[in-house]
């Protein structure tokens, strides 16, 4: 029987998800209005530097999978990158967020290069972060939780940004003023790396890796030869446009649709709200019910919490944000339950393969997460030329319904195609019973 993981180090993984989803949300969420509005790249421009910069970091993300998976070190295979790539991360923030103000080409360039380095270092922190809970238990129980209270930490994190994040520019001059985004990605940075250092500093790794080497191609058979995973990644790449859609759009919107940057902390009380309720409510539906059809209801559920304020009009401000709520309860829902999954197709690989390849299997979710965002704001990115968007300028009707159809259909969409890959999962309750057992059994031989 495995020993249950301390409090303690579970509240400390919690909080490293926390700093980092801080990190991640100020980036998802000002990064594009900062480059449009205030470095005065064009719409058009800034997004493609967006894109391209993260389809390549996110082919590299495999790659850091392996890297994981062959590490051997006196602190583990995980925990290493945790101690050591943080303050990197940080500066990497504060790098984006710096307007040296030279010519528009200068400008380009370091925007290019700057958010392209910041994404390859997020990556080397990102994947060991969430492999470590596969590791830190045997027990499917322990493991769930410890991903439960790292969503919420996450989440936590988020909605800090969300709900802060404005008063912290507006504390250091509002968002129109270049000094605010860098003194607060200084502060966000310097929280996000001290918090991830320490769940390197004070988490254990407890299942031992197999002294076998695995070679480069066994590594990637983890993914290929892993159906359950394959039709998982693929719900992934569509769910994480609802959210990532909605980051990337929610300043222009409360801008341009109801006429105050300040919304933004109503929105983000919604979020946290809605998420964490259902975060919270998702671990015993799941001791209920098969994963699976709890992540196509919380779809079908969420696809008409999003229809719903387009359809009734956006412009009662508090109907909205009831609506974000329960859209958001069933977002923190599929969250919990795709992290589970995500887990079981680890248990999957090593029952069938005879390799876990958490390195990998992590770090290709990661991949899906960032070809997600890119293009999230490849999305946006033509929505607002579509929609003739031009910085600094009264919003039209055009503009105004523009952004509302982005807000609310484009995700409501999004929750009900993710349901097609989803159908095709094959990993039924009987035979995750089953998987366990058999390697509960071969590891006490």
């Amino acid at each position: 029987m495995s020993a249950k993981v301390p409090v303690a180090e579970k509240l400390v993984f919690s909080g490293g998800l926390l700093g980092q989803n801080m990190l991640y949300s100020f980036m998802s969420m000002y990064i594009l209005f900062f480059y449009t509005d205030l470095l005065g790249i064009p719409a058009t421009t800034a997004s493609v530097i967006l894109v391209a910069a993260s389809i390549i970091d996110a082919c590299l993300d495999p790659l850091m999978g392996m890297i994981t998976d062959k590490t051997r070190s006196r602190w583990g295979k995980f925990r290493p990158y945790l101690l050591f790539a943080p303050c990197l991360i940080a500066l990497a923030t504060v790098l984006c967020f710096w307007d040296f103000g030279g010519s528009r080409t200068l400008t380009l360039v370091i925007a290019t290069f700057s958010y392209l380095l910041w994404g390859m270092l997020y990556t080397v922190c990102d994947t060991p972060l969430w492999a470590l809970s596969s590791v830190v238990s045997t027990d499917p129980g322990e493991r769930t939780l410890f991903v439960t209270l790292g969503k919420i930490g996450g989440t936590l994190g988020a909605v800090v940004i969300t709900i802060g994040g404005i008063q912290l520019l507006l504390a250091f001059g509002g968002e129109r003023n270049t000094q605010a985004y860098l003194y607060s990605a200084i502060i966000i940075g310097v929280i996000a790396a001290l918090s991830i250092f320490l769940t390197g500093m004070l988490t254990k790794e407890r299942v031992v890796p197999s002294a076998e080497k695995i070679s480069f191609r066994q590594n990637l058979q983890t993914v290929y030869k892993n159906k359950p995973l394959l039709t998982l990644l693929a719900s992934l790449l569509i769910i994480n446009l609802v959210n990532g859609i909605r980051q990337s759009i929610q300043l222009y919107y409360v801008v341009y649709v109801w006429g105050d940057a300040g919304y933004a902390t109503q929105v983000g009380i919604s979020l946290v709200a809605g998420m964490l309720l259902g975060m919270i409510a998702t671990p015993p539906l799941l001791r209920r019910f098969a994963k699976k059809k709890v992540f196509i209801i919380s779809c079908i559920l969420g696809s008409v919490a999003c229809i719903l304020p387009y359809l009734l009009g956006d412009h009662n401000v508090l109907n909205t944000l009831v609506f974000f709520g329960v859209s958001f309860f069933f977002s923190g829902m599929t969250t919990i339950v795709s992290t589970s999954m995500l887990l079981d197709t680890i248990d999957y690989s090593e029952w069938k393969l005879g390799f876990r390849g958490e390195g990998i299997v992590f770090s290709t979710n990661t991949f899906i997460t960032k070809f997600s965002g890119a293009v999230s704001r490849m999305i946006i990115g033509a929505s607002l030329g579509l929609l003739s968007y031009v910085e600094n300028q009264p919003a039209t009707p055009q503009l105004q319904h523009g952004l509302s159809f982005v807000m609310f259909l484009l995700p409501a969409l999004c929750f009900l195609a993710a349901i097609l890959p989803i159908l095709f999962y094959n990993i039924t309750e009987k035979q995750r019973v089953q998987i366990l057992s058999d390697l509960n059994h071969s590891r006490s031989l």
